[in-house]
C-alpha cells in the first residue's frame, strides 16, 4: 500500500506541530497533502490494474502446481501434460452450455457468456498454437513449482515452456510475451 500521503501528513504534522486540520485550502501544505493523496491513488491503481493481468496465469499456474502434488511432484510424460492441457482448457465448457442453454431462444448472449466465450476460444488458440505453461518433464521445476506460494517473483525461478497440440515443446521466457 503506498505511503507517501501517510508521510507527507506527518512531516506536515511535525511542521506545525500537530495542527495539521487548520490548513488553508490553498496552501503549501494542503497542496502537498492532495498531490500524495493522488499519487497514492494513481499508484493503487496501477497495481490492481496489474493484479487483475496477472491473475490468469496465477490461476493457470495454481492448476498445474495442483497436477503435480496429484502425481507426488514427479515429472510428467508429455501426453500426461497435454491431458492437463486439455482439460485446463475445457474447464468452461460446462458453466458455458449451462448460460446458453438457460437463454431464451432470441435472445442475445448476455455479457458472461460473451465472457466465457471469449476465454474459452483464447484457450482453445493458444492450446494449437502453443500453450505456456512451467517445464512438468523437469524434475527441478516440479519441485519449485511444489514450494511456489503464489509469489509472483518466484515465478521467474521456474523453467517454462510452450507446449504446441503436435506435441513439439519449446523453451519460453517469464513473463509471456503479450501481442
Amino acid at each position: 500500500m503506498p505511503k507517501t500521503l501517510e508521510k507527507a501528513r506527518k512531516a506536515i504534522a511535525k511542521k506545525r506541530g500537530g495542527a495539521i486540520e487548520a490548513l488553508h485550502a490553498k496552501s503549501r501544505d494542503s497542496r502537498r497533502l492532495h498531490k500524495a493523496q493522488v499519487r497514492d491513488d494513481r499508484l493503487e491503481k496501477m497495481t490492481e490494474a496489474r493484479r487483475k493481468r496477472d491473475q490468469p496465469l496465477i490461476t493457470r499456474i495454481a492448476f498445474f502446481q495442483e497436477a503435480t502434488r496429484e502425481n507426488e511432484n514427479k515429472p510428467l510424460e508429455l501426453s500426461a501434460i497435454q491431458k492437463k492441457i486439455a482439460e485446463f482448457c475445457h474447464q468452461h465448457d460446462e458453466e458455458y452450455h449451462e448460460i446458453k442453454k438457460a437463454r431464451r431462444q432470441g435472445r442475445p448472449p448476455s455479457a458472461k457468456e460473451d465472457l466465457l466465450r471469449m476465454k474459452m476460444e483464447a484457450l482453445h488458440k493458444e492450446e494449437r498454437d502453443g500453450f505456456y505453461l512451467p517445464d512438468l518433464t523437469n524434475e527441478k521445476t516440479t519441485e519449485m513449482l511444489d514450494r511456489w506460494d503464489g509469489n509472483w517473483a518466484f515465478l521467474t525461478n521456474l523453467t517454462w515452456v510452450k507446449i504446441q497440440s503436435s506435441g513439439r515443446s519449446a523453451p519460453a521466457s517469464f513473463p509471456p510475451q503479450t501481442n
